[in-house]
């Protein structure tokens, strides 16, 4: 079974999709003419704008349901895997396809809007639905739908519970399985109440999370800041292969700062525009710019402060390419959440592995959240015959069933499941978006133009004329916006 999952492993994450992720996200900033920097004070300014409805969250909500998804275990176990994997240049590669991808996550956040659609009475959208309506292949969007409740389902989960279980075995000796069961027993709690519990427990707890994580890592930067300019020129030059201890597997911080950095931040992986399709906007623009700006909060802001942290401090192994080491400060210690703990502790001794624990529960718990309500999408679209209340209950016992088993499971093999997960994903969307691209185009073109004349855009669809965007024939209420 190891054998057969190192397989599909090797396959999905070959250099093709590290490159196509790449290219796309290089075309899209030539494309929209860097809307990463040219917009960047636009999406501030949406970000908390607007307001709800019966039907929609706010925009302020849909973001924080992205960015429980985009920050998660990613942001500190999987900084420190990309470190040990391809050395501190992988970092440069994480912010690469960060600003990258920024790019990626407007177009997908744009389309998840547009072709959105009302379902028991709320919002609701993303690939497979854009797929179907823009692309009109429903065997497409049926192969995502399916794809994505199997890997939000069941193989992401038990990578953040995983992460979870390892953290608290090391900072509170929990056993694992008793993790699992709490961590299960909570998100049944939470994911029973619907869409709206969870938007509300992910818009109070990402801000203090994230806000207290950085808080942390700002303070631990700034006792080290003589060091950030060597940091930063390590990180760079070995990035580039210009450092003499890391130049020789620049490949190696290449793949693995992609992969991290699309595990993380999740641009182009096809997750987020669930989150931004549930937000009442009256433009789609307006979702698409505020689903970019996550992007930077995720991968520049927490997982730089977790690189800075774990570089600053020298707490971290870096493997070759045979399998040896090129660095290694660790003996014993294995790849993960633990190099952040021992970063943070190195200069808060009694409260760095706690803390960091406690972090890790925020970030990872409120990603399994997200992983449930994009599933549940999933389900919704597939389902349209009256059956979906028993596959969501089926969902519903999947997810803590994958939660359990990922806490009490091996690192590495939760992992790989995960990425095989995100992969898949990551492989049909990026298909999907470079197919529909020109017609967010369009729209966003239509978003500067009433910018331009000072008016605060609003979206019709008669203004464009594209099929399947029926809940745009009418303008959404602008006070709204």
């Amino acid at each position: 079974m190891i054998d057969l999952i190192d397989y599909v492993y090797n396959i999905i994450w070959s250099d093709a999709l590290v490159y196509l992720c790449l290219l796309t996200g290089i075309y899209f900033t030539i494309r929209f003419k860097l809307p990463q920097i040219t917009q960047l004070k636009e999406m501030c300014r949406l970000l908390f704008n607007g307001g709800s409805s019966d039907k929609g969250i706010s925009s302020f909500q849909a973001f924080a349901l992205a960015i429980s998804g985009r920050v998660g275990t990613g942001n500190i176990a999987g900084v420190a895997t990309a470190i040990a994997m391809g050395g501190p240049g992988a970092v440069f590669w994480m912010w690469i396809i960060a600003f990258l991808g920024s790019s990626s996550a407007i177009v997908e956040a744009t389309l998840g809007q547009m072709y959105k659609e009302v379902r028991d009475g709320q919002y609701r959208g993303g690939p497979a639905f854009y797929i179907e309506k823009g692309l009109r292949s429903k065997a497409f969007a049926w192969l995502f739908a399916i794809v994505t409740v199997v890997s939000t389902g069941f193989l992401l989960p038990g990578v953040q519970s995983n992460s979870i279980s390892t953290a608290a075995s090391a900072s509170f000796n929990l056993p694992a399985p008793a993790v699992g069961v709490f961590l299960a027993v909570l998100l049944a709690v939470i994911v029973f109440g619907g869409v709206k519990r969870i938007s509300r427990v992910a818009e109070l707890v990402v801000p203090f999370m994230a806000g207290a994580y950085i808080l942390m890592s700002v303070v631990i930067i700034a006792i080290n800041y003589r060091a950030i300019p060597d940091v930063v020129s390590l990180i760079v030059r070995s990035g580039l292969s210009l450092d003499a201890a890391f130049g020789g597997i620049v490949g190696m911080a290449i793949s693995w700062g992609v992969k991290r950095g699309i595990y993380s931040n999740e641009a182009g992986q096809g997750t987020a525009p669930h989150a931004a399709a549930a937000a009442e906007v009256s433009h789609p623009i307006k979702q698409g710019l505020v689903q970019g700006f996550s992007v930077y909060v995720d991968t520049l802001f927490v997982c730089t402060a977790t690189a800075f942290m774990i570089l600053f401090t020298g707490q971290y192994n870096v493997m070759d390419a045979d399998g040896g080491y090129l660095v290694e400060n660790l003996k014993g210690v294995e790849i993960g959440p633990q190099y952040t703990q021992l970063a943070v502790s190195h200069h808060f001794p009694y409260l760095g592995g706690i803390f960091v624990a406690v972090a890790l529960f925020f970030f990872a718990f409120t990603t399994i959240m997200a992983y449930y309500y994009i599933a549940e999408t999933n389900v919704s679209y597939l389902m349209r015959n009256g059956k979906g209340k028993i596959f969501l209950w089926i969902l519903r016992l999947a997810i803590l069933v994958s939660v359990y088993i990922g806490s009490v499971t091996t690192a590495e093999l939760a992992w790989k499941l995960g990425d095989i997960g995100v992969g898949i994903m990551a492989w049909l969307n990026m298909v999907a978006i470079i197919l529909l691209h020109q017609r967010v185009l369009r729209l966003y073109r239509h978003y500067n133009e009433q910018r331009k004349q000072a008016i605060d855009p609003v979206f019709v669809n008669s203004d464009v004329d594209s099929f399947g965007m029926e809940e745009w024939n009418s303008a959404k209420p602008n006070e709204l916006s």
